[in-house]
């Protein structure tokens, strides 16, 4: 990974794009929940209430009747959406450093069914808006129904509710984080103004990596954070990623990942350090396969590796890349890999025959910097550093592809774990926001009949 100096929490990412020529009036207030009921998060603690602001929100009425789903007056501008899309498109610079031809790489893309909408445009709220602390960590949203969302805005983890239309803060790392574990084998120790540079909210839990290599970990369901410690000590240790995962006896875990090169596992009960694997790059991304088996390990070789997620034995090796990794996603049957890299791209494995890749996803101007399969496996979304969100179908081979068209650099992509819901969270100052797209129903046996 590369090294970056971060002094500037919330707007890391200046300097690729700058949106705030745009400006709109946020001065109306309501507190009338979109949708009614309510959501899965108690109001028991005493967080920030943020209600919504109907002229920041965009709706799927607002945008039939021409709206922008960002909430952009193209209508006052000098140019129209199309034109400021291909002068981003010209002028984007990825960051990269390929070790062969681009022409080459380009050549073995898969020719895909384009303008398909697997996922429709919902909901847009300006009431929460990502922010990013290292330009190639985009981990930074989780949602865990299709009504629930946790992202990181500056210092806070926040939870969205899209039934209420409202915000809260769910905890603050700007002050000094005390552990509430008292547990020797632990380690933990306090932390002071964490930068969270990647996170993951899985089974009531809510892990996060720090800027600085610290590691954090609470439950939802409780005050205070359970477990806080510093991984490491060198300079440019970032946690690159985090991981919750069952192994195959069932037992939870935590996975940390850090430019030290190290990747430790932690008990999810005591938080005791159980394992630590080291390698011979600084790991960008780790995933467990669902089975709990298979670890796939991504850093700075454009080699991806397969190891034993119980002793971190190295058993494979991934070969097509050009670039740096940073994002991977195991297919719900275990047997398929995603992989995302700088060099633009996102290769499909068969970890049966992992000797070449299935397929080579392209994306439109960037890294591919997330990726994500959906819990029932038919899609799969990867995201780009800005502007592009791309769906594939797996049933068509991925040969069909939904691309979501947006102005933004992007924190974090999450489908909700029922499928219905796509959330996609926006870094700008101006219009940072919350996409959220809602699944269609097609019928495939009429589909087939047409």
């Amino acid at each position: 990974m590369a090294q970056f100096q971060n002094d500037d929490l919330e707007y890391v990412v200046d300097d690729y794009y700058d949106m705030s020529e745009f400006e709109e009036d946020t001065s109306s207030e309501s507190e009338t929940p979109r949708n009614g009921g309510d959501s899965d998060f108690e109001d028991d603690f005493d967080m920030v209430h943020i209600h919504r602001k109907p002229k920041t929100d965009t709706s799927a009425v607002d945008v039939r009747n021409g709206k922008d789903i960002q909430g952009i007056p193209w209508e006052r501008l000098n140019y129209t959406r199309d034109r400021y899309r291909q002068t981003r498109l010209k002028q984007y610079k990825n960051y990269e450093s390929l070790w062969r031809s681009r022409e080459d790489l380009d050549k073995e893309c898969k020719e895909v069914e384009k303008g398909h909408s697997f996922y429709e445009f919902q909901f847009n709220t300006r009431l929460v808006k990502s922010t990013i602390v290292h330009f190639q960590l985009r981990n930074l949203l989780w949602a865990t129904t299709k009504h629930d969302v946790y992202l990181m805005q500056n210092y806070s983890l926040m939870h969205w509710s899209s039934l209420l239309g409202r915000a809260k803060e769910v905890v603050s790392v700007a002050k000094p984080v005390n552990p509430t574990l008292n547990n020797p084998r632990s380690l933990a120790q306090s932390l002071s103004r964490v930068q969270i540079s990647t996170m993951a909210v899985k089974e009531n839990l809510w892990v996060a990596g720090g800027f600085h290599g610290e590691l954090i970990c609470k439950y939802l369901n409780q005050p205070g954070v359970v477990f806080c410690t510093k991984l490491t000590t060198e300079e440019n240790a970032i946690t690159n990623t985090v991981d919750i995962y069952r192994n195959p006896c069932g037992m939870l875990r935590i996975m940390a990942a850090n430019n030290d090169a190290q990747v430790r596992v932690f008990d999810a009960e005591n938080f005791a350090c159980l394992n630590q694997f080291s390698f011979s790059w600084s790991v960008n991304n780790t995933a467990v396969s669902p089975d709990g088996k298979l670890l796939a390990v991504l850093g700075d070789s454009s080699e991806c590796l397969l190891a034993d997620a119980d002793s971190g034995k190295v058993i494979g090796n991934l070969r097509g890349h050009l670039d740096y990794s940073f994002a991977s996603a195991w297919h719900p049957d275990g047997r398929i890999l995603a992989t995302g890299n700088q060099d633009t791209t996102c290769r499909l494995w068969d970890v049966r025959n992992p000797s070449q890749s299935l397929a080579v996803l392209k994306g439109r101007m960037g890294a591919i910097r997330a990726v994500r399969f959906t819990s029932d496996g038919q899609f799969l979304a990867m995201a780009e550093p800005a502007d592009f969100v791309h769906i594939f179908d797996s049933r068509s081979g991925f040969a069909k592809e939904q691309e979501i068209d947006l102005f933004g650099e992007i924190a974090g992509i999450s489908f909700s774990p029922d499928t219905e819901a796509l959330f996609v969270g926006v870094a700008d100052r101006t219009y940072g926001s919350l996409l959220e797209f809602n699944r269609k129903h097609f019928s495939y046996y009429l589909d087939s009949i047409m």
